[in-house]
């Protein structure tokens, strides 16, 4: 096994995929629409995976689906709460055998565009009517909020999605948009000032004695931009100050001495000076003494260091199952187990992603990064005060996709062991011979 703290990892497989069925369809749909005035519904091309039990290879169908907001016209800093409705789902069910009410739990995303990007998740109650033998899966709603950042018209349009069943086993069947973004189906129009700050600073204690030193860690800061940490006595900035670099992800952990005892409250900007626009704070310290020794004692001092981000791979090359030329199918495998170490201390969380090119063979023969798929799972030592989740079972493709992650906190950290079922849908008459690709895989 390898350790390294560089975020990327390469690994050379020759990898394999799962599989509920999908109805066919035209794709439809295409860029996401400009503007909207009211909500419609819109039909867009899909590409599910059924369970691997199913022995079905993915199809490409199409969904009708609708997204509605409880208010069109929020102010900037409003949650808004949206409603993501699939009309007519891909997926329909892959067996004779009937399934009875309430054990389809579905979750999903919505797009956000135009004055507002990211993605808002959204997840409905495990709540259906029977599905019989081969019929269509039922409509379902998924719920979720945002908050509004910045004004103008903000659309919404329906995301990848997917499909859980409670019943006998836990079977997941996730639908992705192909060719994304998908048709608009709502648009908010906002109004009020500009850019929301969600710019956040958190201490690691809130009283100390003179010259004792508290950790500062802050989150959605701009990315690389340098940040000053100070202490504040109500308006006035005090004399206990330090600096740091906001990381990729918005994030820093520094160190501040407080040593004047006029700091009532320590607060984090960036700039040249306290701008509350684009700092955070102040949040309240006390200097409960001036750190004196008394005769005959001994001050004892320590320092936790805050560590890196890293992972390492206990491997770097996965040999996947053989499969018959004529007959074709799943050619599967495990991922070589990944282990992530967050020992930075600090209020962010992390994400492992991945992504695959095609796999090529002999004579320029490929197949394609889409017919690799994977059902993650992560598990968190005992202790971390982070707790890893592992990402979706799907495709992963060259698009990529979520193999785990844990989210912001409090207090994150921990060390969590990444591993995945792979499965690679080899088409029937597929030239025989040896087919390899990359799979990437990113920490952040």
């Amino acid at each position: 096994m390898r350790r390294s703290t560089e975020p990327r990892r390469r690994w050379a497989a020759a990898l394999g995929i799962t599989a509920l069925v999908v109805t066919g369809g035209g794709l439809l749909g295409g860029p996401a629409q400009a503007a909207a005035t009211a909500s419609v519904a819109v039909d867009f091309p899909t590409h599910c995976i059924p369970p691997p039990i199913a022995g079905i290879p993915p199809i490409d169908g199409t969904t009708t689906a609708q997204i509605t907001v409880d208010d069109a016209t929020p102010q900037v800093g409003d949650t808004v709460a949206v409603t993501y409705t699939v009309v007519v789902p891909a997926a329909t069910n892959p067996v004779d055998l009937a399934l009875p009410a309430d054990i389809m739990t579905p979750t999903g995303k919505v797009t956000l565009g135009g004055a507002q990007s990211g993605d808002i998740t959204v997840a409905g109650p495990k709540k259906n009517p029977p599905v019989p033998g081969k019929g269509a899966f039922p409509s379902f709603s998924m719920t979720g909020t945002f908050t509004v950042t910045a004004p103008g018209a903000i659309t919404l349009s329906p995301g990848d999605y997917n499909i859980h069943t409670s019943y006998i086993m836990e079977l997941d069947t996730p639908c992705t948009v192909t060719g994304p973004p998908a048709p608009v189906s709502e648009t908010v129009v906002a109004t009020g000032g500009g850019q929301v700050n969600e710019r956040a600073v958190q201490l690691s204690a809130a009283s100390g004695q003179a010259g004792d030193e508290v950790t500062v860690t802050g989150r959605k800061f701009t990315p690389g931009a340098g940040i000053t940490v100070a202490g504040r006595d109500g308006d006035a900035q005090t004399g206990d100050t330090t600096t740091a670099t906001a990381d990729g992800s918005g994030a820093f952990t520094a160190r501040l001495a407080v040593n004047d005892p006029d700091t009532t409250g320590i607060v984090a900007y960036e700039g040249g000076a306290w701008d509350a626009e684009k700092g955070a704070g102040p949040l309240a310290y006390t200097v409960t003494g001036g750190g004196e020794t008394p005769d005959g004692s001994q001050q004892l001092t320590t320092t936790v260091r805050a560590g890196t981000l890293s992972m390492t791979q206990a491997g770097d090359s996965v040999q996947l199952s053989g499969v018959d030329f004529g007959r074709g199918g799943a050619s599967t495998g495990d991922l070589r187990t990944v282990t992530v170490e967050d020992f930075r201390g600090g209020p962010a969380g992390w994400s492992l992603t991945g992504k695959v090119t095609d796999f090529k063979g002999p004579g320029g023969a490929r197949i394609s990064a889409d017919a690799l798929g994977w059902t993650p799972s992560c598990t968190t030592k005992p202790g971390s005060p982070s707790t890893c989740a592992a990402g979706s079972a799907g495709a992963v493709g060259s698009a990529g996709a979520t193999l785990a992650s844990t989210p912001d906190g409090a207090a994150t950290g921990g060390e969590f062991t990444v591993d995945a079922g792979l499965s690679l849908d080899v088409p029937a008459f597929t030239g025989a011979g040896s087919y390899a690709g990359v799979l990437t895989l990113t920490l952040t």
